[in-house]
């Protein structure tokens, strides 16, 4: 098996699963090799792994069963505090637009917001959503999932390096995830 510049193998077809999720490798690097190896390449990055390491170790795949579909009403607009979430509600940019006349430029649907929108029943109104809003921000530092590990290691980075120039985060990335999981630890 071939081995990349900072020691990770090449991702083929003589890996095994385990050795498949020692190494960092990016969404596009699993989506190519799926495609090329007859394997669906669709879905985020864990779907991807998994469904490779399944294949690497020839073993068969159980995908995971689709979401539901989305309720069909959504809100339409014009809005006003007064509005109801109906089940269902996409965070769509007309909410955006709304949210952000609201609250300023600051707004975002962060994870906190996205929840809100995902627990919607049918009794909130979006002047819930304003309260929630207020009420989730100063909560200190939001943690970041897992599948976002460059981000977590930018975090980690840039707490420890406070005056670090962006050339040697790049270089402390590289180096970072050219080291197997096991040689590295979490950030």
């Amino acid at each position: 098996m071939g081995e990349s510049d900072a020691g990770r193998p090449a991702l083929s077809s003589e890996l095994d699963a385990a050795e498949l999720r020692r190494w960092y490798w990016l969404k596009q690097e699993l989506a190519d090799f799926a495609r090329t190896s007859g394997i669906r390449a669709t879905g985020d990055k864990q779907l991807l792994t998994d469904r490779i390491a399944a294949a690497l170790d020839g073993v068969a795949f159980t995908e995971p069963a689709p979401p539901p579909p989305a309720a069909g009403a959504q809100l339409r607009a014009p809005f006003d505090g007064g509005s109801r979430i109906p089940v269902g509600q996409r965070c769509s940019q007309p909410l955006r637009a709304w949210f952000t006349e609201q609250v300023g430029p600051g707004f975002c649907f962060d994870a906190p917001m996205r929840e809100f929108f995902a627990g919607a029943d049918g009794s909130r109104t979006l002047a819930d959503g304003l309260e929630h809003w207020y009420g989730s921000r100063d909560q200190g530092e939001k943690s970041i999932d897992s599948q976002f590990e460059y981000n977590r290691f930018t975090r980690a980075w840039h707490r420890a390096h406070p005056n670090g120039a962006r050339s040697e985060l790049v270089a402390a990335w590289q180096e970072y995830r050219g080291r197997p999981v096991d040689e590295r630890g979490r950030v």
